[in-house]
């Protein structure tokens, strides 16, 4: 969709495995298919919220074959060849350049807003605002912009954006000096309390002609294997595995000198582990923040997710239990970060039954 004189498309990414949310995650159903904070999926959620700002035929899907029917069946509003295929997850920096090549000479040359497929946000019309702010930069400039959350805690699961003194006075927006990835608690708290950190929420914003110049400079293995699959496109697969495996900030942004964010200050998280659903989700007066069929006596202070049957709980405290499909989960409260472990436990083991 054109937008004050730029097409504005939106990538979403939506290859991910979501680990951390098993059980209810699986290889075929990530947590970005998961309904976790509302009715309907978060992918579905995140499609929603920029259709105001880009139309459906401005949004593009990037995810791997394995996953594209079930995408085709949550989002059936998104044209089918809207929705690009990897034949291999690689990290983002090749699903960004894949994606690109694989977008019209329009969309390429207009504004392309790449957004992750499973977060949650309370305030979509800042959302957008920021979006918006965002695209008016890129499109006046060869700047790359980042949406940088403001932190209301100290979080040690986010990486950080540590930004220079003074906003420009046009835009508000600021300079980025390094990127810091999931600190400690001491210095998660020491960078909230400055004021000089914003939480890097994988939201960006460029011209994608643009970021495929960046891609040439600093990542030729990608766009090298790019190069080949246009000349020998019944080798896709195994060009594709050649790329190196590297996200799209350790890849690119961390590299850029003048890298610029805009503060977003929306009711955004990444939902990053079942913990998280306590800070989105209601809680009774007991302090148990229940989803599905859930009966309690004598508990407090936990998580219950029931996506299949019935959870009863007696006496306990401070516990996650998830039950999704043939497996349950029990974890203590602040521990469950750590469920990827189990998933790793249950790959040596060969339990892909439950994978």
């Amino acid at each position: 969709m054109t937008t004050e004189g730029y097409a504005l498309n939106v990538l979403v990414l939506a290859g991910g495995s979501g680990t951390r949310f098993w059980p209810a995650s699986r290889h075929d159903r990530p947590k970005q298919f998961l309904r976790l904070a509302g009715q309907s999926s978060l992918l579905h959620q995140t499609v929603d919220r920029v259709l105001p700002l880009c139309g459906v035929v401005g949004v593009w899907i990037c995810t791997t074959g394995d996953l594209s029917a079930e995408i085709e069946r949550v989002v059936p509003d998104v044209p089918r060849d809207q929705i690009l295929r990897e034949p291999r997850g690689r990290n983002t920096a090749p699903a960004i350049a894949w994606a690109l090549s694989r977008m019209p000479d329009e969309a390429r040359r207009g504004i392309v807003v790449v957004l992750p497929s499973d977060h949650l946000v309370r305030d979509e019309t800042e959302f957008r605002d920021a979006l918006h702010r965002a695209a008016e930069i890129a499109s006046t400039s060869n700047t790359v912009v980042t949406l940088g959350v403001v932190p209301d805690h100290a979080e040690t699961g986010y990486g950080y954006l540590e930004l220079a003194e003074e906003p420009a006075a046009d835009t508000g927006a600021r300079r980025i000096i390094r990127f810091t990835e999931k600190p400690e608690l001491e210095k998660a708290e020491n960078f909230v309390k400055s004021g000089r950190y914003l939480w890097n929420a994988g939201i960006f914003v460029f011209r994608g002609t643009v970021m495929l110049d960046h891609l040439r400079r600093l990542q030729p293995g990608i766009m090298d294997a790019l190069a080949a699959i246009e000349r020998e496109p019944d080798r896709l697969a195994e060009h594709y595995a050649e790329m190196p495996k590297v996200s799209i900030d350790y890849g690119v942004m961390e590299a850029l000198d003048d890298l610029v964010t805009l503060p977003l200050d929306c009711g955004w998280t990444d939902l990053g582990s079942w913990d998280a659903l306590a800070g989105v989700l209601p809680r009774d007066q007991h302090g148990i923040t229940a989803l599905g069929d859930v009966v309690s006596l004598d508990c407090d202070d936990s998580i219950v997710y029931a996506e299949d049957g019935t959870v009863a709980l007696l006496g306990v405290s401070n516990l996650i239990v998830v039950r999704s499909g043939d497996a349950v989960l029990v974890v203590p409260k602040g521990r469950s970060q750590e469920v990827r472990r189990l998933v790793a436990k249950l790959g040596e083991e060969g339990r892909e039954d439950l994978l």
